[in-house]
């Protein structure tokens, strides 16, 4: 006996159990390695393939109990819907391309699961592309995933090659530029300013007294937010008579060991250093373990500041000066104004948001 029919007996007010109710004892196909059809589920459930397929796109008449049969008979054969053959009518598939720099960053995990929290109450279903911050294999992995046809596009960053923004003008479907707002997007753009988070963060530390200031960042040539961030810090030290005195970049490796190995070059090197700005939090709290490890007075001989707000970080003995990136506002607004417009493609919706981060002081930038 099915391990579903089983349950027959046990009253149960679920959609599940009500469902097994209505399972006959119609045999499972003997060639199991087959793919099923929509023949296999109208056997086992006793209906017509015209009403199995009703009842798998949700259209058409269908009695309940017609509907709560068929559900549970496709369910106990594990059957799938094929819907590249719905696609080839419509065009387009439910599948929304994410495409990211990076997996092993820790901000786009929290980016696509404001994405999700959007997406999971619709039929749309993201699929991630990663482009390892080259704009060359961001154009590949745009064309491969075009070439399914999505719904939509999230796509981190405003800039690309010609032929990636040509493809993007070209969809016909809304396309949300998720991370940056320092520039003009294609169709719609959620994120942050960089140039701003990036002053933002200098006026604090000037107002805090530091004058001596060594910079340590990661993929600055490729990672044009991080490049934004910088420009607009050294834009206001260089109004106030300010300039970068020790700076350092690397690609690769483990961000915390990094972190620690060019603070303590850089102290080497500029021992009169009084503030540590880094580009991100992991390179960051790399360098602030350094620093408590040697005992050095934090933040009144040096104060250190990140980027990115990681939760994951809270637990250092100390607290380190950050700013929010907003990274699950950014991925639900993007997933709702793509929602929004399939909904609706006439509906009146905003389509450039930009967000505000926040500084957070921690222990280690002192508030004057």
């Amino acid at each position: 006996m099915s391990p579903v029919l089983g349950q027959l007996n046990k009253p149960s007010r679920s959609r599940y159990h009500l469902a097994t109710q209505f399972i006959t004892d119609t045999p499972l196909p003997a060639d199991t390695k087959r793919p099923l059809t929509l023949r296999d589920v109208s056997e086992a459930s006793g209906v017509s393939e015209m009403t199995v397929s009703r009842v798998l796109r949700n259209r058409g008449d269908v009695s309940d109990a017609t509907r709560t049969r068929v559900l549970a008979a496709a369910k106990e054969l594990g059957y799938v819907p094929n819907k590249i053959a719905g696609a080839l009518a419509s065009n387009r598939v439910n599948l929304i391309a994410v495409i990211i720099p990076s997996l092993s960053n820790m901000v786009f995990p929290e980016v696509l699961t404001g994405i999700n929290q959007v997406l999971e109450d619709t039929e749309l279903q993201p699929v991630v592309g990663v482009t390892d911050y080259l704009p060359e294999k961001e154009e590949k992995v745009l064309y491969e995933m075009l070439s399914w046809r999505p719904s939509g596009v999230i796509i981190a960053g405003l800039e690309h090659t010609e032929a990636a923004r040509a493809m993007l003008n070209a969809a016909d479907i809304p396309v949300v530029e998720i991370m940056d707002t320092d520039g003009k997007p294609v169709d719609a753009m959620v994120g942050i300013s960089h140039r701003r988070a990036g002053r933002e963060m200098a006026q604090a530390i000037l107002k805090a007294g530091y004058r001596h200031i060594g910079f340590m960042g990661t993929k600055m040539p490729l990672d044009l937010r991080a490049r934004k961030r910088f420009e607009g810090f050294t834009e206001v030290l260089g109004k106030n008579g300010v300039e970068i005195e020790d700076r350092a970049f690397y690609s690769g490796g483990s961000a915390l060991a990094k972190g620690r190995e060019m603070t303590a070059a850089m102290l080497e090197r500029s021992p009169d250093l009084d503030f540590l700005y880094y580009s991100n939090d992991l390179i960051g709290a790399g360098g602030l373990l350094y620093l408590i490890e040697q005992g050095i007075d934090i933040p009144g001989r040096i104060g250190l500041a990140g980027f990115n707000g990681v939760e994951l970080l809270q637990g250092l003995p100390r607290k380190l000066a950050t700013m929010d990136a907003c990274r699950l506002e950014i991925g639900r607004k993007a997933a709702e104004i793509v929602a929004k417009r399939l909904e609706d493609p006439e509906a009146e919706i905003e389509t450039r948001i930009t967000l505000t981060p926040t500084i957070s002081y921690g222990d280690t930038l002192k508030r004057r």
